[in-house]
């Protein structure tokens, strides 16, 4: 019997919900649960085919589990090495060069606070200060500063000029941060992934209130629909994520990539909605059962992005 477990924290409505699903279809040699972990030895397989992660993002102990489990053997959604690995930053970099998906104008930008146990001495290769000037004529303003890792709308800012620049970036400590052109768009979308090839584009609003987000439906054509189904299948086909989501700000018929690094992505019905909820849980479970008759004990049966493989391979360039 192979297992498909679920590594979840406070979520109450997607991991049970998928979890029934699985079971609901009655799979020969097919069964799944809540993940159950009662020891972690080096080189021992927790017993799962897959295991689907809603959680290590906020726990290094589970992190640091899944990359055992991973290393003897389990298939992990999403990738524990990569998504360790991966940044936002990181993505629109990519998404700039080989993928080919427009994203904002971004740099980066330093912490405001010296991370714990450096001095002025350990930016020695820091220019100070920066060429601010040449930042913002590149940007633009308003502008958007949001961390270079991390989700959930946590510190993140919406600036007018310089004096509000200073302000917030003072508030962000240790907080590496990235400043973003601002996309006065006319219509946005977010859309689920899974498997790299079953996408759900979501009409969304994220000016609305939280409940309402979803509520509402943008008038476009076809063909910028199926423009940003192939924007989110290249994207996850060149990061390899499993399961994650894609953000697009319309703004002159062009769909610019927002947010493309949620390898836990709200699946809440409460949030999404009944209907984006019932394609998830579904499409979920099809892929986990999929990736569960596939997998191969003490073999690597992880996702790798195409970045990876061609970096690999020797063929990757940049903008190829």
């Amino acid at each position: 019997m192979k297992k498909i477990g679920i590594l979840y924290g406070r979520e109450r409505s997607f991991p049970p919900a998928v979890i029934q699903r699985i079971n609901d279809k009655n799979v020969d040699g097919i069964t799944a649960e809540p993940v159950k972990i009662d020891k972690v030895g080096q080189g021992l397989n927790p017993g799962y085919a897959v295991i689907i992660d809603r959680i290590s993002q906020d726990v290094p102990f589970y992190r640091a589990m899944l990359k055992n489990a991973a290393a003897t053997g389990t298939a992990v959604i999403n990738n524990p090495f990569w998504w360790s690995a991966d940044e936002k930053f990181f993505n629109n970099v990519l998404s700039v060069g080989p993928a080919g998906v427009p994203v904002p104008k971004t740099v980066l930008l330093p912490s405001h606070t010296h991370p714990d146990d450096t001095t002025d001495a350990s930016f020695t290769n820091m220019a100070y200060p920066l060429d601010w000037q040449s930042i913002f004529n590149y940007i633009g303003w308003p502008a958007f500063m949001k961390p270079h890792a991390g989700g959930g709308w946590k510190s993140v800012y919406k600036l007018n000029g310089p004096d509000e620049l200073w302000k917030a970036h003072a508030e962000t400590g240790q907080l590496v941060m990235m400043l973003q052109e601002a996309i006065d768009f006319t219509s946005y979308f977010r859309c689920y992934c899974i498997g790299r090839k079953h996408v759900k584009i979501m009409h969304y609003e994220p000016r609305n209130e939280f409940l309402d987000r979803y509520k509402v439906k943008h008038d476009v054509s076809q063909e910028l629909l199926n423009t940003i189904h192939d924007y989110v299948i290249k994207l996850n086909e060149w990061l390899g994520y499993d399961f994650n989501t894609v953000e697009f700000a319309i703004r002159d018929g062009i769909p610019y990539a927002i947010d493309f690094c949620n390898p836990a992505p709200d699946a809440d019905k409460f949030s999404v909605g009944e209907e984006n909820f019932e394609w998830v849980i579904e499409t979920a479970a099809n892929y986990a059962i999929e990736r569960a008759q596939q997998q191969q004990p003490g073999r690597d049966n992880l996702t790798w992005g195409e970045y990876i493989r061609r970096a690999v391979d020797g063929s990757y360039a940049f903008g190829k």
